[in-house]
């Protein structure tokens, strides 16, 4: 994919004293008290925020908080915590400014942070008058936020469009060049692992994924319904009987290719979805009416353990049981452990899988970690970004 990199202007010296204007994801829980109660994305803005600075420019940076009614300011939607917290980071006075769609004073070698970008009357509809409006503050717009990468807003898309330079900063560079390397020139066997509670909610994606990957690793109520269409009974278990047909089509465009979904040989049961409920390891064809399936059997695991270790390329999104309950958690365990012992390049997002990560620590031994749920789901469901979209359209001038 090719994009103009802030980097890159930054060491060509492009950077050097000019008005840069950084669009970053900002967007962190806070508490009642209005603490941040956790800090990665701010973190993980300040490579982009410091390039620039190393190149003595004017620096403003922006972000969403949370939900707010465009043009209605309230001190819950204040980027004011982010102000402090950025300061921390960066050694230095982070000024937050307000009202600063019409010109921001601030001059080469600071930095301010531009209250939330969500109370600009025209955002959220990538309004042409404010996009303009943004193009005009700055010489240089640094696209930095991936986890908005799939939304066409006024300070995602529409200064893009119209700035004298729109670039990539690093964090979206390095996004982009993940997903190049897992979706766009894999190498091979390239396994995918989709797991979650509907198959209606992710069938775009398995259906997307079944025309390119190698394997394709269901799990969680999508594995149930995937059971249910190989003619299997799974009890009460959570699944979409009526989604059987388009799993069956999945598992067909699969072995069309010589390529396989497989389906769990042995199951971890429970008579109710509780912690402490008892665990029973059954073979798959064994189900009970009154069972519930909570996790894959050792067996599977094996398998899928081994399928991993020999792939290329590993996209996991999603783990493959109730991992939260110890007696349903082997399952996501063995995969985890899987990933991180293989020498695939693999990459990894979604909520639920980043916390089985952190739950199994293996941040380092995953090639490349996600920031953004929404925006990964899209690119494994084919779909172009408007973010991509643009800044390849303004890369090719």
């Amino acid at each position: 994919m090719n994009i103009i990199r802030f980097e890159d202007l930054v060491a060509q010296g492009q950077a050097t004293g000019k008005r840069v204007f950084i669009r970053a994801d900002l967007n962190v829980p806070l508490d009642d008290a209005g603490n941040i109660t956790e800090d990665t994305r701010v973190r993980a803005s300040v490579p982009a925020i410091e390039l620039a600075l190393k190149a003595n420019a004017a620096v403003m940076v922006t972000s969403h908080l949370g939900r707010p009614t465009e043009g209605e300011f309230k001190p819950e939607d204040s980027l004011a915590p982010v102000a402090k917290r950025l300061g921390e980071l960066l050694g230095r006075e982070v000024k937050l400014v307000s009202n600063w769609v019409d010109g921001v004073d601030v001059a080469p070698g600071q930095v301010v942070l531009l209250e939330n970008c969500r109370l600009n009357k025209g955002e959220k509809k990538n309004n042409e008058e404010l996009a303009k409006k943004l193009a005009a503050l700055c010489d240089i717009f640094v696209h930095d936020a991936f986890g908005t990468a799939h939304r066409a807003e006024a300070t995602t898309y529409g200064i893009a469009q119209f700035a004298k330079v729109a670039s990539a900063g690093p964090l979206l560079a390095a996004e982009i060049d993940a997903i190049s390397k897992a979706l766009e020139a894999p190498k091979r066997p390239l396994i995918a692992i989709v797991a979650g509670s509907k198959v209606s909610t992710k069938l775009t994606i398995l259906e997307s994924l079944s025309k390119n990957v190698d394997g394709l690793i269901v799990g969680g109520g999508i594995a149930n319904t995937f059971m249910l269409a190989a003619g299997l009974k799974i009890g009460k278990s959570l699944a979409e009987p009526d989604l059987v047909g388009a799993a069956k089509a999945v598992i067909e465009s699969m072995k069309a290719r010589g390529a396989e979904v497989p389906i769990p040989e042995d199951v971890v049961v429970a008579k109710t979805f509780a912690a402490d409920a008892p665990a029973t390891v059954k073979a798959a064809t064994d189900v009970a009416d009154d069972d519930m399936i909570l996790d894959i059997g050792p067996k599977t695991a094996a398998k899928l353990a081994a399928q991993l270790k020999a792939a290329g390329t590993v996209v996991w999104n999603g783990p493959v049981g109730v991992f939260e309950f110890a007696a349903f958690e082997n399952g996501t365990k063995a995969i985890a452990q899987a990933i991180a012992e293989s020498s695939a390049f693999s990459i990894a997002g979604g909520g639920d899988t980043l916390a089985a990560i952190a739950k199994y620590g293996i941040e380092k031994d995953v090639g490349y970690i996600s920031t953004g749920g929404g925006a990964f789901l899209e690119v494994l469901e084919g779909k172009t970004l408007p973010a991509f979209e643009i800044l390849t359209k303004r890369a090719a001038g």
